[in-house]
């Protein structure tokens, strides 16, 4: 009994050990990976997205390996078919930077240099993704089980269930992620000077300022752009030798980089950007003529709140959730990317920068409402308690239509905020966005299939 009792011990002190053991190499390659991170910024080696995000490195890494799984990685899609849409995605809302990055990738992984002189030169079945596009672009409550099943039974140019599955995450990614972009104000920084006329207007309707007791609160400010600046006039004839001399400036930070990829592969394959594709973007200012990859223009953001058709009823989460219904089907239909994507919602939410839960849950839940995705259980009471109304106003510009706001005035509210926390407000902007996006096209394909 007591070589029994003495076994039993040993084994729960050796149980104990491997644990601890293993929390403390676990706790080592976090370490090696944030101070990696922190280095490739030191270094310059980063894209200016990743820089700005930086700030908040557990989230960095989740965002980045869940880009580079989409992008990259295994999956029913070709590498140039994912660019290409990755180009349509950015092209709904103006983001020269995205849409020349993309190019750029899109050739290096073997795309037709054909297909980017605009829609009409690509396959048919890339063409057919122009509508949910822009749908998911603008007003991604109008996805019905009808345009899931023109994909899907289109004869010889039909899409696969799982194709399609990758291809809406990539727009959703993409579109969500130009909002960080122009939220952040890193467009013009980033890609080739170009003259775009944005499509619709910056909205000027809080959705909440004339509900829960402030109905005396007008629907739109007397002056708008005390709130948001136009988009600026950009000159398309960039000065090439500036850009010319930021590369060649890069070419000794790029040397420091390989010697930082020798000491830690963490996040070795993780970098969305490089030397090469930096090049490759100066030849691509002509190519951000959005047009070339959309149609119907003057198909915008409108107030969902205003709508007078019965038929768009509000999405109830209740009936329809993330964690309940669209975790389980994205991840069957596309292996493993229901994990990585979940990953990013729970890192955005748990990061330290907005100290208040409160604050965090009033930023989701305002964008979902302005989606018409609403929680039954919350009190949106909270929205204008905790809201301003000017941090409302930029919220819903950066969220809905950030091509029209270009570079939106900061609100007096996020004055007083540090750094990471102005960046930690448009991290969940663009997270929030990018799920219900994909609930309005889970929610979607569910009703086809079972249909």
């Amino acid at each position: 009994m007591i070589i029994c009792t003495n076994k039993m011990e040993y084994t729960l002190k050796t149980q104990s050990q491997r644990v601890q053991k293993q929390m403390m190499v676990n706790g080592e390659k976090e370490r090696v990976s944030l101070l990696f991170m922190k280095a490739l910024v030191s270094a310059g080696s980063m894209d200016a997205v990743s820089q700005q995000m930086a700030s908040h490195p557990q989230y960095l890494e989740s965002f980045l390996r869940t880009q580079h799984y989409i992008l990259h990685m295994d999956g029913p899609l070709p590498l140039p078919y994912r660019h290409y849409i990755a180009i349509m995605a950015a092209a709904r809302h103006h983001c020269s930077y995205l849409v020349c990055l993309h190019s750029a990738h899109f050739l290096r992984v073997g795309g037709d240099p054909l297909w980017l002189h605009g829609l009409e030169a690509a396959p048919a079945r890339l063409r057919l993704l122009d509508h949910i596009n822009k749908v998911l672009a603008h007003q991604p409550w109008l996805t019905s089980c009808s345009h899931i099943q023109t994909l899907l039974k289109s004869g010889e140019q039909c899409w696969s269930l799982a194709e399609l599955v990758q291809a809406v995450v990539i727009l959703a990614h993409c579109h969500s992620l130009c909002s960080f972009v122009f939220g952040c104000d890193t467009n013009s920084d980033l890609a080739p000077l170009v003259s775009a006329s944005p499509t619709g207007s910056p909205p000027t309707f809080c959705l909440f300022d004339a509900a829960n007791g402030n109905a005396n609160v007008p629907q739109s400010p007397a002056n708008p752009s005390e709130h948001i600046t136009p988009r600026r006039s950009l000159d398309s004839g960039c000065d090439m030798a500036c850009l010319k001399e930021r590369i060649h400036k890069s070419q000794g930070a790029r040397d420091k980089r390989e010697e930082l990829l020798l000491q830690s592969q963490t996040l070795q394959t993780l970098q969305p950007t490089d030397l090469e594709v930096e090049e490759e973007m100066i030849f691509f200012a002509d190519l951000t003529r959005f047009s070339r990859f959309t149609t119907d223009p003057d198909f915008c953001y409108q107030e969902f709140a205003r709508r007078e058709d019965d038929h768009f009823q509000v999405f109830r989460v209740q009936d329809y959730s993330w964690e309940d219904h669209g975790f389980s089907l994205v991840n069957r239909l596309y292996s493993d990317i229901g994990h990585l994507l979940d990953d990013r919602f729970r890192s955005v939410a748990s990061l330290p920068s907005l100290h208040s839960p409160d604050l965090k849950r009033a930023i989701w839940n305002y964008i979902h409402c302005v989606l018409g995705i609403r929680y039954d259980d919350y009190d949106y009471g909270e929205v204008n308690q905790l809201l301003e109304r000017d941090l409302k106003l930029y919220i819903k510009a950066v969220a809905c239509c950030p091509d029209a706001t270009k570079s939106p005035v900061c609100p007096r509210s996020m004055v007083p905020l540090k750094t990471s926390e102005r960046i930690h407000v448009n991290l969940l902007i663009m997270e929030a966005r990018l799920q219900g996006e994909l609930l309005y096209a889970l929610r979607a394909i569910t009703q086809y299939m079972i249909a």
